[in-house]
C-alpha cells in the first residue's frame, strides 16, 4: 500500500518538517479492511483519524430506512475531527471503509498540544470546517429538492387518482340513473286479458343493457308483444334500444302487419344509425279470442311453444336479418296457435347462449326442460325460474349478456 505523507496533506503542509516527522513517528497508525465501521453516528469519544490511504464513505442514519450517503472521502482527509470541537464530543455521521485503509489516530490532547505549538493551524481547521459545512449543506439542499420533487409527483399522482375516483363515481351515478330510466321504459304492469296470464323479466348484464320488451293494445282482444336485443352492451346499446323501442311502438299501431312495422322501423334506423349498431326483434300480435299469434322475426330467437300437455310444439322458421343494417331485408313472418293450456315463451339469446365453465351453452334443450317442469306455475314464476336455472348453469360466471323472458299462459277453457 502506498502511504501518503502528512506533508502532502493541505492541512499539515504548512508545518515545519521536524513537526511533521515527529507526528508521523508518534501518532499511532491503524489499518482497516473494507466494510468496517470506523466511527458511529451518535458515539462520543476524544479521537479523530487522518486518512493516509484508501476511501471511506460518510453515512447518515446508518442501517435505517433513511440511510443516506453524504459523500466519499479520499486519502488526505480528516475523519471525525468535528467531534473534538462539539460540547459532548458526539459524531454527527458514521464512517465506513470502502477499501483497505491506512490511518493515523489523533486524540483531543494531542490536537490541543499541536494547536498550542502552531496556532496558525487553527485557521486551516476553520477553513476545513467551513468547506465541510458548505458541502454538507449543498448535499442536504439537493436531497431536500429531490424529496420535494418526489412529494410533488406523489401529490400530482394523488390528485389524478382523486380525479379518477370522482369521475368513476360520477359515471357510476350516471349509469345508475340510466339504468333507472331504462327500467322506467319497460311496462309498469303486465297486461290483463280473460283466459291469459303474463309474466316478464329483464336482467341487464351491466348497469344498463340493450334488451327490452313491451306490450301494447291493438284493439279489442288483440295485444302487441315485442322482445328486442340490441347489439353490444352498456350505454350505447341502451340509447339504441330506447330509439328502437319508441319506433316499434309508433309504427306498430299504424298497421296490422308486423312485417310492415319492421320495414318502417328499419327505414328509420337506416337514416339515423351512424354507429353500425343493429337490433334483433320478435314482434307478434296475440288474438286473445282464439290464441292466434301472428309474428315477425328479425334474426331473433324463435318463440317457444308448449301445448296443454306440456309437449313442445313446432314453430316454423324462415331466414331473417336484424334491423338497422340493410335495406329490403328478409323478415321471417309466421302464424302459430297458443292452444288452451298452452305456454308461449319469447326470449333473448342471453337465455339459451349462457355458457358454463367449459363453454357449453345452456341451449334449447335446457330451456325446454325448465319450461316444461315449471309450466303449471304462474307465468311470472316461470320467468323467474328460468333466470334461476340460467344462473345456476353459469356456475358463478359473470353474466355476459342481457336476459329477457316474456311468458304467455293460456288457460284450459
Amino acid at each position: 500500500m502506498q502511504i501518503q505523507s502528512l506533508a502532502s496533506i493541505p492541512l499539515f503542509s504548512s508545518l515545519p518538517a521536524d513537526e511533521i516527522d515527529d507526528l508521523e513517528m508518534t501518532l499511532p497508525s491503524l489499518e482497516f479492511a473494507a466494510g468496517n465501521i470506523l466511527l458511529q453516528e451518535g458515539d462520543s469519544d476524544n479521537k479523530f483519524f487522518i486518512l493516509l490511504e484508501g476511501q471511506v464513505e460518510i453515512v447518515k442514519s446508518l442501517g435505517s430506512d433513511d440511510e443516506r450517503i453524504l459523500g466519499v472521502r479520499e486519502a488526505g482527509n480528516l475523519l471525525g475531527e468535528m467531534s473534538l470541537f462539539s460540547m459532548n464530543g458526539c459524531h454527527t455521521a458514521s464512517v465506513r471503509s470502502l477499501t483497505p485503509l491506512w490511518l493515523l489516530k489523533v486524540t483531543r490532547t494531542e490536537m490541543d498540544a499541536l494547536l498550542l505549538r502552531h496556532p496558525q493551524l487553527s485557521y486551516e481547521i476553520i477553513r476545513l470546517f467551513s468547506n465541510r459545512l458548505e458541502e454538507s449543506e449543498n448535499i442536504t439542499i439537493l436531497d431536500l429538492k429531490e424529496k420535494n420533487l418526489r412529494l410533488q409527483l406523489a401529490y400530482e399522482e394523488l390528485q389524478a387518482a382523486q380525479e379518477q375516483i370522482i369521475e368513476k363515481e360520477r359515471l357510476e351515478k350516471e349509469l345508475e340513473i340510466s339504468g333507472q330510466i331504462q327500467q322506467s321504459i319497460l311496462p309498469e304492469s303486465l297486461p290483463s286479458y280473460p283466459g291469459y296470464k303474463f309474466g316478464a323479466l329483464m336482467i341487464p348484464a351491466r348497469s344498463v343493457g340493450g334488451d327490452f320488451y313491451t306490450f301494447f293494445k291493438m284493439g279489442k282482444n288483440r295485444l302487441g308483444i315485442v322482445v328486442g336485443d340490441v347489439s353490444d352492451k352498456g350505454v350505447p346499446a341502451a340509447l339504441f334500444m330506447a330509439l328502437t323501442y319508441s319506433l316499434i311502438r309508433a309504427e306498430a299501431i299504424r298497421t296490422d302487419s308486423p312485417v310492415q312495422a319492421f320495414r318502417k322501423v328499419n327505414h328509420h334506423l337506416m337514416q339515423m344509425n351512424s354507429s353500425n349498431m343493429f337490433v334483433t326483434l320478435v314482434y307478434g300480435i296475440l288474438d286473445c279470442s282464439n290464441g292466434d299469434f301472428h309474428f315477425a322475426r328479425a334474426a331473433h330467437p324463435s318463440p317457444f311453444l308448449l301445448d296443454g300437455d306440456g309437449r313442445v310444439m313446432e314453430v316454423p322458421v324462415a331466414p331473417g336479418q336484424p334491423l338497422g343494417l340493410f335495406n329490403d331485408l328478409p323478415i321471417d313472418e309466421q302464424r302459430i296457435q297458443v292452444p288452451p293450456g298452452g305456454t308461449l315463451l319469447l326470449y333473448s339469446d342471453g337465455v339459451n347462449e349462457t355458457v358454463d365453465y367449459r363453454g357449453v351453452e345452456f341451449g334449447i334443450n335446457s330451456l325446454a326442460r325448465t319450461l316444461t317442469t315449471s309450466r303449471t306455475r304462474p307465468a311470472q314464476e316461470i320467468c323467474e325460474q328460468l333466470w334461476q336455472d340460467v344462473q345456476a348453469y353459469g356456475e358463478g360466471i359473470p353474466q355476459q349478456d342481457d336476459f329477457t323472458a316474456v311468458v304467455v299462459k293460456r288457460s284450459m277453457s
